[in-house]
């Protein structure tokens, strides 16, 4: 029985009348396995079936053409920039010298030729067309189209957000800040939101206490992770309750609604959004950086400034800031510790037991005289 395992999944490979016979069980229990291989040589030996001609392989254009960009469409309908990034990467493989390919010959070296080919853009640049084809090969392989998944790497050197504001800069850009962004900031500043979270905000997501406390809740984002709820801060329970009274205590709508006639869109898709959103928000940052003198930076600095500062109060305890955070793998949330040395002192101290308490030994442990050894008592 040539039973043999890729991954978690057992495969079987045979001879049959001098042809090759090679076969996925999708099986992760080899018992499951070898009777299924078998099974195959019963039906081959009563001449119930013949031998299966492997299916050829669809090239890369094909298959992101005809697979990947409508299960992009579906899958991420509700999430654009996620959308866009897969779009755009595509475009960046059609146009490429790995189109013709098909999916079964594609390795890591083309990804590489394909990386060299694109070296005059930046590393986020080329690992958008990376990614996309990574995940293209994963599609391929889950749906059958692969026999085994393929090696990807992505370039190195992207450039990974790791500025952190300080409170003079956060004053200064606040101050200069226009609404309805500014309150908008302060919340990610506060609470560490995604952007896109906070935009979407609507009013049965808030729950505000007579004792100036409050919750908000995330019902939907890039995960299931993300969906939380956390307390406000008391700046953030001000600015939310003043808005709240000044829409006349609404129980529904958005927090943030659009006002299209005030602010102008790049696109017709910005245009006909309900609420505030990103290519609004740009335009009153780029005018919050020109007035306030801060040093430019990207708005999910924001983000990044918030969950540093919330990953020093939590002690460098990333479980508790991947909740926070709505991660779903503190490998991303370690990237906000950032534990300081006094920090790692207290760990220890606290980690060390008084001496003769948890082991038996002897309060005083003896030290030897200069010169001599300890020698072991007799009986």
């Amino acid at each position: 029985m040539a039973i043999y395992k890729r991954g978690k999944i057992y495969w079987y490979k045979f001879m049959w009348d001098g042809k090759l016979v090679r076969e996925s069980t999708r099986q992760k229990n080899d018992k499951v396995a070898r009777q299924m291989e078998a099974a195959h040589r019963t039906a081959l030996a009563k001449g119930e079936v013949g031998i299966r001609e492997k299916k050829p392989s669809p090239t890369l254009k094909e298959f992101l053409k005809g697979d990947f960009q409508k299960y992009a469409g579906t899958r991420h309908a509700a999430k654009p920039l996620t959308l866009r990034y897969y779009t755009q990467g595509s475009a960046m493989l059609l146009k490429s010298e790995l189109a013709g390919l098909r999916l079964d010959e594609l390795g890591d070296q083309h990804a590489q030729n394909f990386a060299w080919r694109h070296s005059h853009l930046s590393a986020s640049g080329i690992n958008r067309g990376l990614r996309t084809l990574r995940r293209a090969l994963n599609l391929a392989y889950q749906w059958g189209k692969l026999e085994k998944p393929a090696k990807v790497t992505l370039a190195a050197g992207e450039r990974q957000r790791d500025r952190v504001l300080n409170e003079k800069e956060i004053e200064n850009y606040l101050n200069a800040c226009p609404h309805p962004w500014k309150d908008c900031a302060t919340i990610i500043l506060d609470e560490g939101f995604r952007p896109g979270e906070v935009f979407a905000l609507r009013w049965p997501h808030v729950f505000f206490n007579e004792d100036g406390t409050g919750l908000i809740q995330i019902v939907e984002g890039k995960s299931k992770a993300a969906r939380r709820m956390l307390p406000m801060t008391p700046r953030v329970y001000s600015l939310l309750r003043a808005r709240y009274e000044a829409c006349g205590r609404r129980s529904d709508g958005w927090i943030f609604p659009c006002i299209s006639s005030t602010w102008k869109f790049k696109n017709e898709r910005s245009a006909k959004c309900a609420h505030f959103n990103g290519e609004a928000a740009k335009e009153q940052h780029k005018k919050a950086l020109a007035d306030s003198g801060v040093n430019p930076f990207v708005p999910y600095t924001l983000r990044h400034t918030a969950l540093t500062r919330l990953g020093e109060a939590a002690g460098g305890d990333v479980f508790v800031l991947a909740r926070i955070a709505g991660h779903s793998s503190i490998t991303v949330t370690q990237r906000y510790v950032h534990p300081q040395a006094d920090a790692i002192n207290r760990v220890f101290a606290a980690s060390q037991f008084p001496v003769g308490t948890k082991v038996g030994t002897p309060k005083k442990l003896p030290q030897a005289e200069r010169g001599k050894k300890l020698q072991p008592e007799t009986a």
